[in-house]
């Protein structure tokens, strides 16, 4: 299993949401972090989601 990052911001910078997500695949990873911010609502919100390695998999301002 693979370690992802998933943070989500206010307009003013304050970080709202800060989850690691246990994945095997890049793919995987990415629809459990969309589900998880729909789920919160935060989906509109900033919000970036990175790789082990580093790789930006989803990214919205």
């Amino acid at each position: 299993m693979k370690t992802y990052k998933l943070t989500a911001f206010e307009p003013n910078g304050e970080k709202i949401l800060e989850e690691t997500i246990q994945a095997e695949h890049d793919d995987t990873a990415k629809a459990l972090a969309e589900k998880l911010l729909t789920e919160k609502n935060l989906i509109e919100k900033t919000h970036r989601f990175t790789s082990p390695s580093g790789k930006l998999l989803l990214f919205h301002s």
